[in-house]
Formats: C-alpha cells, structure tokens, sequence
C-alpha cells in the first residue's frame, strides 16, 4: 500500500502554527543542517537477545540468541533504530526494511507477503535518510524534507492511535507543508525540526515530553479530546530571545532541543530521577534551561526511562539519573547522579557515538569497540 497523506485535521499543524513561524521566518531566514547519525560506509545487521515475536528478524524459529548474529543478505546497512518490539533498519540505498512485532502497525507493511520475523522493505515515496522507533511507532524523514509515520502512540489508558483517525499500519505524511531536518522518537512522542529552527511535537503528553500541552489538559480526557496531542503543534518557547534550535533529541519520556548559536540546552518531560537536568525531580510540561546541560557542545543525547546518557564534541561520555542495574557505569557502590557525571571507565577513549535502553546504557569507541553499561 502506498504511503498517503493524512487528513488535514490529523495530521497538519493548526494553522495558527504555521502563520507563526512563518512571520518568525521572515524575521530571520536560518536554515539549520543537524547531524542525523549515518554510518557512511554501512554494514552487516548483527542482532542478539529475545526474539519471540520476531525482533531478530531470523525467521520465527529463531527466538533467541544470546550471541551476536548476522541477519543474511544485507551489507549496507547506514542506521538502526530500535524500538519496543521492532526494528527500523535504513540502507544506503535509502531504503528502509523492519522487522519485528507488527500488531500495532509499527512495521508500515504488508505482513502477509513478508512476515513479520523477515526483514520487509517499506513502500516510501523517495530516498530516506533517518529512521526512528519508539513503543509501537516508526518514522521516516525523507531526502527531500518529508515526514512519514505509522504505528500507534500509547499512553497510561492504551493504545491512543497515531491520528485522529487511529493505528496507521502504512506510512502516512505528517506536516505536508513543512520542510523537515531532523526526527527524533521517545517511547510514544514524535519530534520534528524543520529547516528553519521551529520544533513540533505529537504523541504521548503525560510526561510533559510534548513541552506545549499543560499537565491538566495531557490527558486524553480533556473536553478537547486527542486532537491537541495526535496533531503536531509547534513548540513555543521565550518569544523575548526569539529562539532558534538546530538540534534535538528524544527520551523515552523527554525532550531535548539545543539553541542555535548557543550552548543552552532546554529541557522538557519526566524529571523524577533529575534525567533532563534540572534539580527539582518534578516533571516539566514547558520547556525549561537545563543547566547541566548548557554549556557544552553535545554531538547527542540519549534518555532511558530514568536516566540520560550525553556524548561531547571531544568524544567524552557523561551520565546521569537512576542508578539501578549499573546503567550509569559508574561502580556498584555509585549514588544516582544528580548531575552529569563524567564516566570513568570510558575516559582513556575516544567515543563517537552513544545509545539508553530502558535501563543500559551503550557506548562506541572510535576504533570500533563497543561498551555496554
């Protein structure tokens, strides 16, 4: 099935959205080029773990392994996301192939002709070059600035839906009209940076991790329904210093955006063990300044459930949140950190890249090792 646009009342931003960037556009004409991640020369697909509903993408007798295996017959592989039960895998080529549990729509295929525990390529429009996951959800961002979705958000009451309209099982457009530069998926929201430095969130807004919905209208059960949380609305922020951003990260239950020219960092979700930042463990529905995180220039941040894990321009690797089952990599005998925390054990390399599960954290060296912590 190919991929469509959603209708106007699911998926476009509220006008009102729009007429405000675009005169904040004429204001000054910045186009921002983030980095988006790639692997320049691609690989081979090496998976391990649990399998049992198909998110090793080896065939449905394969349901574990607890070794490192090559999925067959793909060598340029540039990205992996991983999300709740599925994978989203992009190659050179542009071509995006997923595997895994389908029974929300997170793979946007049909799995009766490619199954679900086979790797199965998804029908998109034109080259992609950025793929993400979250629970139930994946996303696209194509070469020419176009955004694709499919899957479904949830939140503490079930399945959401991902438009008004509910699961989408195939790839469908958000923001038509918005040239888009970067993505980025926590567990069931969506970020989106457009060219010219504007955010825009969807999804799950319990955590605060949309940053444009207040606490008492993040429930679905407000008089205005999903509309507010399903539809991608632009993110506003202190109009005073008229904000640009050319960066931006998703936790699972959080939201970084870095300011262009500046090392401010803002934050805004789930604070309970200080993962975002700020020192009052309560989550924050708006987009605040972390300073912990200002000041440094980050390649990229990464957010499990309760704690965060940053990469620096000098390839340094700091930590900070819960420190249950060792995932700060900070010693047995370790506090939760409060603040970034420098890790010990990784400070004689040189890291190029870092990832959060839930509760692991993951790091690689620039000769090519990969830590777990």
């Amino acid at each position: 099935m190919p991929p469509r646009k959603a209708a106007k009342r699911a998926s476009q931003a509220p006008v009102k959205d729009h007429q405000e960037a675009k005169k904040l556009k004429k204001k000054e004409d910045l186009v921002v080029a983030p980095n988006l991640r790639q692997s320049k020369t691609g690989g081979v697909l090496l998976v391990f773990g649990q399998g049992d509903v198909g998110q090793l993408g080896l065939g449905e007798d394969v349901v574990e392994k607890t070794r490192p295996a090559i999925i067959p017959g793909y060598q340029d592989i540039i990205a992996v996301a991983a999300g709740g039960m599925h994978n989203v895998c992009l190659r050179k080529t542009g071509e995006v192939i997923t595997f895994g549990c389908n029974d929300e729509g997170a793979l946007g295929r049909d799995t009766s002709k490619v199954p679900e525990s086979n790797p199965g390529l998804v029908t998109l429009p034109d080259k992609v070059i950025q793929v993400t996951a979250g629970d139930s959800h994946s996303a696209a961002l194509l070469e020419n600035g176009q955004v694709f979705a499919w899957g479904s958000f949830r939140d503490s009451h079930g399945n959401m839906g991902l438009t008004l309209n509910g699961n989408e099982r195939f790839p469908i457009e958000l923001l038509p009209d918005v040239k888009i530069v970067k993505i980025a998926s926590g567990a069931d929201h969506l970020v989106l940076l457009n060219e010219n430095g504007f955010v825009y969130t969807c999804g799950c807004a319990e955590q605060g991790q949309l940053g444009r919905v207040a606490s008492r209208a993040a429930s679905r059960h407000t008089r205005h329904g999903m509309s507010p949380l399903l539809t991608p609305g632009l993110v506003e922020f202190k109009i005073t210093k008229k904000l640009r951003f050319d960066d931006i990260w998703a936790g699972t239950y959080c939201t970084f955006v870095k300011a262009y020219h500046t090392q401010e960092v803002y934050v805004f979700g789930l604070n309970n063990y200080h993962q975002i930042g700020l020192s009052d463990p309560l989550p924050r529905f708006h987009p605040q300044i972390s300073e912990t995180f200002s000041g440094n220039n980050w390649r990229h941040i990464s957010s499990g459930q309760h704690h965060t894990i940053a990469l620096d321009d000098a390839g340094k690797v700091y930590v900070m949140g819960r420190k249950e089952y060792g995932r700060l990599g900070l010693g047995s005998n370790c506090s939760d950190a409060e603040k970034l925390t420098p890790v010990p054990s990784l400070s004689s390399f040189k890291c190029i890249d870092v990832a959060a599960g839930s509760a692991q954290s993951f790091a690689v060296t620039e000769s090519g090792k990969l830590f777990t912590l």
